[in-house]
């Protein structure tokens, strides 16, 4: 199958709490959980392509954007890695359109255990999706905010306490501790008390504590964890072959290394199976 790579697609089976992946090539979804014990191949053309504006390309910015686009659409600016930097009552937003339908929308800030407990945020559209993304084993709602800018501030408040971070290679490489994250939540609440307050009387009808939310159980489709991570890269190794033996996140796990697909949207390939 040839045609331009782009991020999985996952669904969470409600009974059994297993991932269940979709590669995506063009608009082809293959079913990659049946593949998990046999060999695939991946054989990257040589050719990249943005996907905003499909012009071919030698590298991507943002995982998967030419440098225009990564320069000038509202999705690629740093506000969006950095919420509680929002400039778009500066006037300065790159494009005020895309930010009222995508940021000034319900947001969710959230724990989850991937490597260990961390704090985030997305839309409240994109869960339990985020979660599996990062590779979480479990995930917790805390607040419901009405924009990703007040979910960025909370955020931060959080992250005084703990990080933000998921670290990739030690969440490949086993699955992490079950942890309370209701009792951590309630630490964290209880902490941040002063400063949540403040943050409270300034949008007092746009946060939701979200105290009746339950934990939500991960499992992702694999093997066994390998016991060294190799990172496999499509420009320095442009056909990819090895026994598929799991997947978590957004990390094809084979018995020849692990590639992060979502590295390589845009990227033409054929893929075999």
């Amino acid at each position: 199958m040839l045609g331009i790579l782009h991020k999985m697609h996952t669904h969470l089976e409600p009974a059994s709490a297993i991932v269940q992946y979709k590669l995506v090539i063009n608009t082809t979804h293959t079913n990659l959980n049946p593949l998990i014990g046999k060999q695939i191949t991946l054989n990257h053309t040589g050719k990249i392509f943005c996907i905003h504006c499909q012009k071919s390309i030698k590298k991507t910015y943002n995982q998967g954007y030419c440098y225009p686009c990564f320069s000038t659409l509202a999705e690629c600016d740093l506000c969006i890695l950095k919420p509680h930097i929002c400039h778009f009552n500066q006037g300065t937003c790159r494009d005020p359109s895309w930010a009222n339908a995508f940021c000034f929308q319900p947001h969710i800030v959230y724990l989850a255990n991937s490597s260990a407990v961390k704090v985030g945020i997305t839309r409240a559209t994109q869960l339990p999706t985020r979660w599996i993304d990062q590779g979480a084993t479990q995930g917790l709602p805390v607040f419901k905010t009405q924009s990703r800018y007040l979910a960025g501030v909370l955020e931060i408040t959080f992250g005084h306490y703990i990080s933000d971070k998921t670290h990739w290679q030690k969440m490949l490489k086993g699955k992490p501790a079950e942890l309370e994250l209701t009792s951590i939540r309630d630490e964290l609440l209880a902490q941040c008390n002063e400063q949540l307050n403040e943050i409270y009387q300034n949008a007092p009808t746009s946060i939701e504590v979200l105290v009746d939310a339950k934990p939500v159980s991960i499992e992702f489709p694999l093997y066994n964890y390998p016991e060294k991570i190799k990172s496999l890269c499509l420009l320095k190794t442009p056909k990819i072959s090895g026994v598929l033996v799991g997947i978590k996140g957004q990390y094809l796990i084979l018995d020849s290394g692990v590639i992060n697909i979502r590295k390589y949207t845009g990227y033409e390939i054929n893929f075999e199976s």
